[in-house]
């Protein structure tokens, strides 16, 4: 194993990022758009698989296997972002990182995630830890032997960091990893509905209004919302869509009431799985409020913070040869813990 692959964290601790942005790319924006429409993405072959839930309902998984004819050192399981799935640039990316250093990699979908409209009404959101742990679980029974190691882009992150905080008995984790997970989520909701980051809010709600309709079509909602296709289509912030769809359907009181329960940067302190978390100052999907004080952190989280990278970007090199350094920071850390 080369040694430029195992990166050393400082527990404990916040620190400046060994990120640096490409030349001419350093703008938030330029990080977040650019390598999901400029940068080639990996073909990443995956095997599906589908697991049945105990409510009636099912969550389809997408395995890689890597080719060596060496031991695998690790499973990673990938938790995507809002709307993310496994075709998502950043999940590709990861997948193919993690499996050329011989791990096999599992990306677990969110319900309704997979193309496939989910059968019962509720979904999932920042702080629903209860899919995700039966699947860990079932990746647990599946390698007893292997050490098991997790990684959560944006919601996926902010999710992974309520698990580690309030049911880690609940799992066997070796390590995480959150990246531009949105800790603060009240603070995200109001920045996302300034400036620019619109349009990144209009093309997530939009999906989401999407979605829903068409699980209306198959699922009886009406126990569960008051609304109709009209009604949905003009929730066009996530505040207004989280208090009025995200809230009802998961037993909040409202949107206010979720973001309180559901962020995890109060929690951090209770993390004792050693947990690294990745954020750019300049992304646009939040601000300064999800940056959590050295008090805030237990010794086992390590929090690496750029000026620069945007949202699940971290583009550097250049634009003729770009790098996306995230790929070298997930197999680095988890490389770090899992070979000692």
């Amino acid at each position: 194993m080369s040694k430029r692959n195992v990166q050393a964290c400082k527990f404990g601790a916040i620190k400046l990022s060994s990120f640096e942005p490409a030349w001419g790319l350093s703008n938030g924006h330029c990080q977040t758009i650019y390598p999901r429409y400029f940068v080639k993405h990996p073909d990443v072959k995956t095997a599906k698989e589908r697991i049945a839930t105990t409510d009636g309902d099912f969550l389809d998984l997408a395995w890689s296997i890597p080719r060596s004819k060496q031991s695998p050192k690790s499973v990673a399981v990938i938790f995507h972002g809002l709307q993310g799935s496994v075709d998502s640039h950043y999940a590709k990316h990861a997948i193919h990182a993690l499996c050329e250093e011989n791990y096999i990699v599992v990306l677990m979908h969110f319900r309704g995630c997979s193309q496939a409209p989910n059968m019962t009404p509720r979904a999932y959101h920042s702080g629903e830890v209860e899919d995700p742990i039966m699947i860990l679980n079932h990746v647990k029974q599946r390698y007893p032997h292997l050490p098991i190691c997790a990684v959560g882009f944006s919601l996926g992150g902010n999710m992974l960091m309520n698990l580690l905080a309030e049911h880690s008995d609940r799992v066997s984790l070796s390590t995480a990893i959150a990246i531009s997970s949105p800790l603060n989520l009240s603070a995200c909701a109001r920045k996302m509905d300034t400036g620019f980051s619109r349009v990144y809010q209009a093309h997530l709600i939009k999906s989401m209004q999407a979605n829903l309709i068409a699980k209306m079509k198959n699922v009886d909602m009406r126990g569960a919302l008051g609304l109709n296709q009209e009604s949905i289509r003009r929730l066009n912030t996530f505040y207004a869509f989280d208090d009025e769809i995200t809230a009802p359907l998961h037993g909040f009181t409202g949107a206010q009431d979720y973001y309180q329960r559901c962020s995890a940067l109060p929690k951090l302190s209770k993390i004792h799985t050693p947990t690294l978390i990745i954020h750019a100052k300049d992304d646009p999907f939040m601000n300064h409020e999800v940056v959590p004080t050295r008090e805030q952190l237990s010794d086992s989280v390590a929090y690496e913070v750029s000026e620069h990278g945007g949202h699940v970007g971290f583009l550097s090199g250049s634009i003729v040869k770009p790098k996306l350094w995230l790929n070298q920071r997930i197999v680095g850390h988890f490389n770090y813990i899992i070979e000692g």
